[in-house]
This record gives structure tokens, sequence and C-alpha cells, in this order.
């Protein structure tokens, strides 16, 4: 299993570095790549190396993308993302967003029938699907959490889908996680 964490201009740096963190604690290839080019500086000024630049022929089984703005909406202004999405999501593939980038599974149309949270207020930019008001709802493949600390919450559930209940359970427990 390959993930990508896509890092564009903007991103909220705790929704990417944490869920990053525990993917790769779970012992899942997690692949960090900036749009553009490194370093790429997050939403609260904090420049982070990604792995690669975005590269159209590497091939990844997940894609997770980290909220904040202007980071979302970079995101969803950039072909090469909805692309991804789109052929991750028909090779049943997971697809995961946090905070504000629900809005870019929304451009690729992926939430339509779908139950969705995201950051407060972002769902008003989002016509098709079912908001639901909790720190992390999974439909499907989709896996959609509200924000920056509910960030372990929604990496643990992506641990749960690619390597098991018990590999996330076991990493909460040796992460101190008392939910």
């Amino acid at each position: 299993m390959r993930i990508l964490v896509p890092l564009a201009e903007g991103f909220e740096e705790i929704e990417a570095v944490t869920t990053i963190d525990i993917l790769r604690r779970a012992g899942i290839e997690t692949i960090t790549a900036a749009l553009k080019s490194n370093p790429v500086t997050g939403s609260h000024n904090i420049p982070v190396t990604a792995d690669m630049i975005l590269n159209e022929k590497e091939k990844f089984n997940a894609i997770v993308l980290p909220g904040g703005i202007p980071g979302s909406i970079n995101l969803k202004n950039d072909p090469r993302i909805i692309g991804l999405l789109k052929s991750i999501n028909e090779a049943e593939g997971i697809t995961a967003a946090i905070c504000a980038a629900p809005i870019v599974l929304s451009e690729a149309g992926l939430l339509k029938g779908k139950k969705f949270t995201c950051y407060p207020g972002h769902e008003k930019e989002i016509t098709e699907g079912k908001y639901i008001e909790e720190p992390v709802v999974t439909d499907g493949k989709i896996v959609t959490s509200r924000g920056a600390l509910c960030s372990p919450l929604f990496a643990f559930k992506i641990v749960e889908m690619v390597v098991g209940e018990k590999t996330a359970m076991q990493l909460k427990e040796q992460m101190m996680s008392f939910w």
C-alpha cells in the first residue's frame, strides 16, 4: 500500500504532519509530494520538505489530503490532484480529506451520495453528499474529518482501514491515546 500526501502551499501543518507520522509508525509507505517545489510552506508559516515533487507517473493506492487555507484551494485547483483522486477512487483505493480539504473530494465528484464531514462552514461549498457533524466520517473507502485536533482520530481510522484494527489499537496504546 502506497499512500500519497500532497502538500500544497498553505496546508495545515498539524493535519499533515500528524497524519504522516501515524501512518509511518503503522508501517504504511507514506510519500509526501510538493505540488511545485520544496520546501512547502504551511498556513502557519512552517516550511516542510516533501519527499518528492508530484509526479503523475508514480502509482498510489490511496491519497490523504491535509486541509488548511489556502492549501485546500490550491489542491482543488490542481488538475493532477483531481485526476489522482478519480483514478484512486475508481481503483477502490482510499481517498481521505480533513478540515477544508473535502472541498477537493467534492471537486472530483467523489462525495455524490456519500456521508462526509469537514471544518464547519465548508459544508456550504459542497453541494452533494450528506454532511455529518462528527470528528471522523467514513463512507466506503472515503474518510473525512473536521480539523486539526481530529488529526489523530483521522489517521488511526486510515491505519485501521489499511492494516487493521489490531494494529491501530496497538499504535494508540503506544502513543498514549486516551480515546
